[in-house]
């Protein structure tokens, strides 16, 4: 009887043994992230073991799950859903199977890992923007504002932030002045601003980033730009970003350089030839 027992629970622990083995050998996705910049959006995820494939799924709102095109089978641990979250301001969900035979795995549904909600319209990062200062008079600046591009194209034309967020966008301008660490802030609605009640004769520096207000707080701002800095004179302010100064101390350190390596090689074939007469001056005739 007690044989009976033993080898019941051998078999107990034999067949948790073959399930478990069997889960494992098809593992889920996991660290299931979403990567998105000026609304080109990737789905990344990491997974146990290597050697599998995978088919995303993709839900709007409590829409039935659909395949994306781009996403059958793939080999990699990342896909990109961009043409698939579209309208932008909806809420989806991507559903992350792992691809399996009979042999892998016996139940109805396969293994798979649901991601959180994301919202292109809102939690996409927007990019650092390009800008250009010009002087209006001696106490006011235009910015002209760039709007960066995005990765969506319709009807051939590829689309910028502006034609996304349309009277959402705004972007907030930060300067001070030169020598100073006190920073102001504007908004501008447009992507032309003017920067007024400047201190006439003195160089400021600015930075600019995109700014949609009707996001959640932590999305509300892009990445800020590079700083460009003026300079002020007797005819106003003139233009001189940071590259124009580090090209300005390049082509001026250039110039000493020359100019020191002239100086010692003139220098270095005068001794020679000074040298060179001394020693024939001095020769038996």
């Amino acid at each position: 009887m007690a044989s009976l027992k033993n080898v019941l629970r051998l078999g107990v622990c034999l067949f948790a043994w073959i399930i478990s083995t069997a889960d494992s050998a098809v593992p889920t996705a996991e660290n299931v992230r979403w990567v998105s910049l000026d609304f080109k959006t990737i789905l990344t995820w990491t997974v146990k073991e290597p050697n599998h494939k995978f088919t995303i799924l993709y839900s709007v709102g409590d829409e039935d799950w659909q395949e994306s095109q781009d996403c059958i089978q793939v080999s990699e641990l990342e896909c990109e859903l961009t043409n698939d979250l579209q309208p932008f301001d909806r809420n989806y969900s991507a559903d992350i199977q792992t691809d399996t035979t009979d042999d892998d795995y016996t139940a109805d549904e396969p293994p798979h890992t649901i991601s959180t909600i994301f919202n292109p319209y809102k939690e996409s990062n927007i990019s650092a923007v390009k800008f250009t200062v010009k002087s209006v008079d001696k106490n006011r600046v235009i910015v002209n504002i760039t709007d960066p591009l995005t990765s969506i194209h319709q009807r051939l034309k590829q689309l910028s932030i502006r034609d996304i967020f349309k009277h959402d966008l705004k972007y907030k301008i930060s300067y001070y002045k030169s020598g100073s660490t006190g920073k102001r802030d504007i908004t501008s609605d447009t992507s032309e601003a003017e920067v007024p009640n400047l201190d006439e004769g003195q160089g400021y520096c600015f930075m600019v980033a995109a700014f949609i207000p009707s996001r959640p707080k932590n999305t509300q701002l892009g990445a800020w730009s590079g700083q460009l800095c003026t300079r002020g004179g007797p005819g106003g302010v003139t233009d001189l970003s940071l590259g124009a100064w580090v090209g300005a101390i390049f082509v001026l350190l250039t110039v000493l350089i020359i100019i020191i390596t002239v100086t010692v090689l003139c220098c270095r074939r005068r001794r020679e030839r000074n040298s060179f007469q001394t020693s024939q001056s001095s020769a038996p005739i």
